[in-house]
């Protein structure tokens, strides 16, 4: 009986926190440094969603270790709904594999809430490498290996060139930089013949003609640069990559306000305002239910786990 009621007793108080979420300032931690496509996507939607829930929703930057040093911290944080994370596809699902002893474990300390959005890649090659599509590069890679840059080891960009590599037998080689900014910036002067990178930063130097677009990825065309085919256009089957940004609660968060927190978030990525702001980025607005992107976490960890392995990728 008393086992029943300390049950009744924890279920109303959880109820009751619920109703009266949120009653002061949520913090919305990015893993990583103010600026890029990870941090400017959680900006964009902190202002909208502090206007819907009345309270104001502070973007911390907690950069460090790729990620995992302000991923880590929400996961020990309270699962009150005041301590959120802006989860990245890198760092959640890809991080477990290349890093050894990560501080985290992606589906025991979170709760997915919804995924924000979809920044659409691009691979894309200097003027002067003779390959103008993606078929005529592979053919190119099969006969000599093409290095290719990318923001880091072990990023999203870096396995869509390993996956690449393994589903084509094209030789590339990776050439890991300390940002998207510095590969591209090679890339563009001609130091590498490639480089993998998003879409939002590239597409400048496209439409200078100064680099030459290859392919997307992902499933569908980017609206930022419609006329670019996608990979399975191109040939290469079943090729779907992009990087994503999500917000996670800690494990065990009451249920209520991982709902609350998802719906205002589906009406927010909606708006005219984010739409447009996230076109800039490149990002794709999305807003699902929770299961959904739970179900997508689980089928990239398992994805990404066996690329690593069979590309043998670990950061020391």
């Amino acid at each position: 009986m008393n086992h029943f009621l300390l049950g009744a007793l924890a279920a109303l108080t959880f109820c009751a926190q619920a109703q009266d979420y949120p009653n002061r300032p949520i913090r919305l931690i990015v893993p990583f440094a103010p600026g890029g496509v990870a941090d400017n996507s959680a900006r964009v939607v902190a202002e909208p969603l502090s206007q819907r829930l009345g309270q104001q929703v502070v973007v911390e930057n907690r950069p460090g270790a790729s990620g995992n040093i302000g991923t880590q911290q929400v996961a020990q944080a309270p699962a009150d709904g005041y301590t959120l994370l802006l989860g990245f596809d890198g760092t959640m699902v890809i991080n477990p594999f290349v890093f050894p002893n990560i501080p985290f474990d992606t589906l025991k300390d979170f709760a997915a809430v919804t995924k924000l959005g979809d920044a659409t890649l691009l691979l894309a090659a200097h003027p002067s490498l003779p390959a103008k599509t993606l078929q005529e590069m592979i053919e190119l890679a099969k006969k000599k290996p093409l290095a290719y840059g990318t923001s880091g080891t072990g990023g999203t960009p870096h396995l869509a060139g390993e996956l690449l590599k393994q589903r084509t037998g094209a030789q590339l080689e990776h050439v890991p930089y300390k940002g998207g900014g510095p590969a591209l910036t090679d890339a563009v002067g001609g130091q590498i013949p490639l480089v993998f990178t998003a879409i939002a930063s590239a597409q400048q130097y496209v439409r200078t003609n100064r680099l030459v677009a290859l392919g997307v990825p992902s499933a569908k065309r980017s609206s930022a640069l419609p006329e670019v085919p996608t990979f399975q256009e191109s040939g290469v089957a079943g090729f779907d990559v992009s990087s994503w940004t999500g917000i996670f609660a800690p494990a065990n968060t009451p249920r209520p306000i991982v709902e609350r927190l998802q719906k205002e978030l589906a009406v927010v990525l909606q708006s005219a305002f984010v739409k447009e702001r996230y076109a800039t980025l490149g990002i794709e607005p999305v807003g699902n239910t929770p299961e959904e992107f739970g179900a997508q976490v689980r089928a990239d960890l398992a994805r990404w786990g066996k690329v690593v392995k069979d590309a043998n990728v670990r950061v020391e």
